[in-house]
């Protein structure tokens, strides 16, 4: 069962979620990207807090989850990105997602949310490209599959005052359907 996230102690603080960089290091590293249930656009592995798992182990939950995967995920945190995310009673909430590599040993043939999301692996600088978040790029750009790099490449503390108007542009992108996937 899910937690609803890590509360904030005040209204323009981020919520926190975690999300899984699913790579493999071919002779050429790619990413896998799933698509997002509502808009459809390019996004990694991601998810609430999870009660009595660590934020590695959310992440890893949330790959096998929405994409299938499994394979070897990474204690340390890669890097953060902010997104807006739209709740179901029409709120949308900043949010903080700190991102995992995941080494993917394999895909499933099924998984819980197969029928809902479609997955895609990327060469590395063209799943950056295919995401909408600007900091979610820039973590795929600077992450280093064949080498392991793990680099804090984006603040991890932001308010929703310093955030949003940065979003604002990917959020109204983010209501418009992946002309991809359409």
């Amino acid at each position: 069962m899910k937690d609803k996230g890590v509360r904030p102690t005040k209204a323009s603080e981020p919520r926190v979620q975690y999300a899984a960089l699913p790579f493999r290091a071919l002779p050429h590293p790619e990413v896998l990207l799933v698509s997002s249930r509502d808009t459809k656009r390019w996004i990694i592995p991601k998810g609430w807090p999870m009660k009595g798992r660590k934020p590695h182990a959310a992440a890893a939950q949330e790959a096998l989850e929405e994409a299938g995967l499994l394979g070897k995920i990474e204690k340390e945190v890669l890097g953060s990105f902010h997104y807006v995310k739209n709740m179901p009673n029409g709120a949308a909430i900043l949010c903080r997602v700190d991102v995992f590599p995941m080494r993917v040993d394999r895909q499933r043939k099924r998984w819980r949310e197969r029928e809902q999301r479609i997955t895609r692996w990327f060469p590395v600088d063209k799943a950056a490209e295919a995401v909408r978040e600007p900091e979610l790029a820039e973590i795929i750009r600077a992450f280093d599959p064949v080498k392991g790099a793990v680099i804090q490449t984006v603040p991890t503390q932001v308010t929703a005052d310093e955030a949003i108007p940065a979003l604002d542009a990917d959020y109204d992108a983010a209501l418009k359907p992946n002309a991809a996937l359409a």
